[in-house]
Order: C-alpha cells, then sequence, then structure tokens
C-alpha cells in the first residue's frame, strides 16, 4: 500500500485506519475469516447484530442466491449481549480494526438496557440497528417512522456515553426524514442502507420460500439505489452535508496546527457510513465521492472473503494514481 496516501478516517472521535468496515452479520466475531485473509488490514469490524437475551433465528430456509445478490432471513441470530460481553468482545478488540456493536432489540426496553450494558464495557461504538427486516418483533418496525426512530435512539443515547451510530433503512417511506430524526435525537453518527424487504417463491410447492414470508435483499443489485439514497441523505440533513463536513475536515487534518483543528461555531457534524452492493474499491470510491465518510461491506465476503482487503488496496492506488492525499479530499466531490 502506497505511504504517499493517508486512509484514515475520523468517526465520531473514533479513530479508523482505513475506512472500510466489516458490515453486522457477514464477518461474525472478526476470527472467522482469519485463515482466509489479513483481519487486522480492515478498518473496523462490526458484531453480529446483538440482542439483550440469546436468539436461536428464523427457523426453515436462510438464504437464496439472486442473479446479482442474496436474500436472506437469519433472524438476528446470537448468543446475547451478556454472552457477547463475556465471551467474544475481547477477542474482536485485540484484532486492531475498531469495533462497532451492533444492537437490536424488540422494545424500547431491551435495546436500552442492552446499551446500558455495552457502556459499561470497551466497545469503542455501538450501531443502533433500527432496520433488520428479518425479525417478527422490533427490528425494522423502529426505522420506518420518525417518531418511532427517535424515540429509540434518544432512549438509548440516554443509557449511553459510547459514540452511537443509526443504521437506517432503505424501506423507510421517508428515509431522509427519519434520518432527521434520529440525528435530532442525538445520534453521533448514520450508517445506510440495510437490505431491501423481499420475497421469493418455491414454485415446485407454489408457497413462499421463507417462513417469515419476506426477507431481505443485498449484494450489487442494490448498490445503484443505496447511492442514490446516500445521495438524498447528504443534501437533505445538513448535518451530514458536504459543507459542515468539507469544513470539519480541514480543521482535522493530519499534522494541521492544534489551533487549526479546533471545531469552528455549533455545527455538529454527523458522518454516514454508506453501505449496500459495495464489492470493489470502484464501489468504494461511489459512495465516498458522494459523501460517504467510510463504508462497510457485506455480502461481497461470502463471493470473495478477500474483497475488504482488496478494496482498501485499489482505494490507495487510486487515490495515488489522481493526487488525493486523503479520503477528505475525495469525499463528496460527486454531489451536486
Amino acid at each position: 500500500m502506497s505511504a504517499s496516501v493517508d486512509l484514515s478516517v475520523t468517526l465520531a472521535g473514533v479513530r479508523f485506519a482505513n475506512p472500510v468496515i466489516a458490515a453486522s452479520g457477514t464477518f461474525g466475531y472478526g476470527t472467522e475469516y482469519g485463515a482466509l485473509m489479513d483481519v487486522s488490514a480492515l478498518g473496523g469490524i462490526c458484531s453480529k447484530g446483538l440482542t439483550l437475551e440469546p436468539k436461536p433465528g428464523n427457523r426453515g430456509t436462510r438464504l437464496v442466491e439472486t442473479p446479482a445478490g442474496m436474500i436472506n432471513s437469519i433472524g438476528l441470530e446470537n448468543p446475547g449481549i451478556r454472552h457477547f460481553i463475556g465471551h467474544e468482545l475481547k477477542t474482536m478488540l485485540s484484532l486492531g480494526p475498531a469495533v462497532l456493536a451492533n444492537l437490536s432489540g424488540s422494545t424500547l426496553e431491551t435495546y436500552v438496557e442492552g446499551a446500558r450494558l455495552l457502556d459499561g464495557t470497551d466497545v469503542p461504538m455501538i450501531e443502533l440497528n433500527i432496520s433488520c427486516p428479518n425479525v417478527k418483533a422490533g427490528g425494522m418496525a423502529w426505522g420506518l417512522q420518525c417518531d418511532a426512530a427517535a424515540a429509540v435512539t434518544g432512549a438509548v443515547r440516554k443509557a449511553t456515553g459510547k459514540p452511537l451510530v443509526v443504521k437506517l433503512s432503505p424501506n423507510a417511506p421517508d428515509l431522509v426524514g427519519v434520518a432527521r430524526s434520529v440525528v435530532d435525537a442525538g445520534a453521533d453518527a448514520l450508517s445506510l442502507v440495510n437490505t431491501f424487504t423481499a420475497f421469493a417463491v418455491d414454485i415446485e410447492r407454489g408457497v413462499p420460500v421463507f417462513e417469515n414470508k419476506t426477507a431481505g435483499l443485498s449484494g450489487p443489485a442494490i448498490r445503484p439505489i443505496a447511492l442514490r439514497m446516500l445521495r438524498d441523505i447528504m443534501l437533505g440533513v445538513p448535518e451530514c452535508s458536504l459543507e459542515r463536513d468539507t469544513a470539519r475536515a480541514a480543521m482535522t487534518r493530519p499534522g494541521a496546527p492544534a489551533a487549526e483543528r479546533q471545531p469552528s461555531g455549533s455545527a455538529r457534524f454527523v458522518p454516514v457510513i454508506g453501505l449496500g452492493g459495495i464489492a470493489t474499491w470502484r464501489d468504494a470510491a461511489e459512495f465516498i465521492m458522494t459523501g460517504a465518510s467510510a463504508v462497510q461491506v457485506g455480502a461481497a465476503t461470502f463471493a470473495n472473503p478477500k474483497a475488504m482487503t482488496e478494496i482498501i488496496e485499489g482505494l490507495a492506488a487510486f487515490m495515488e494514481r489522481k493526487g488525493y492525499p486523503d479520503i477528505a479530499s475525495m469525499r463528496g466531490i460527486a454531489l451536486c
């Protein structure tokens, strides 16, 4: 990797060595891919979706391949937050990349208690999942309407002092409105988009493939729509806008005098992590040029376990070729 470019980014005070983060539910707890790729090379790792109590996940078929992606109905299978804290977290933190704990729940109370437990750990950042379409209770229901999204974000915000990323659903009728609501309720950053609600039929039996009927579509098929939704957020949520981002980036550029690194005025910058079908460094560059401060990669890892390290290397080579010294210098340049 070229030493002439700086891939590091800082999100809500948490430093990432580069902008590439393993997406929740696609990378386990970081150790599962250790024999296949250099996990330490990643910028961050987001845990599997965690709930207060253990969840067995959905019954029946869980994965269906599509021509340009896959539909999944895993159902947030996980051992529970207490087990995660006692057994998986220490190892995750030792791997090197920044760790995000993905927090989900069925009720406001379970979200709050989960946040309270995570607040007492060394995990540097929480990703609040209000967008999972694969569970019958909670999950995406919290992220579809502005009032509900604001309520759960505000409650979790009061329960933890950790930097809080809120993961948004592309299925919300007013995604920009939901984004504004969670920012107003205290979100430090946003991640978008989660999977799109999809449906599949077993034509031999004439019944739905999934027991939950609908499930979540991910992969390259959703990338152009996810990219458009990122643009909508960047143009529609002032705290995420390019103007504030650019000003903040200039103040936090490595090597700048301390006086220049202080934020001016009372503007609060809320960075956005882009995801949805990212499989190559070109895809990642598109998201960054549309305003994303970092990216998450999920389904691509199943097809190519080295996808994320290839994205990191490709971004560095591209930035060197184009003369971009750091991520901030290319971030948001395609917005107009």
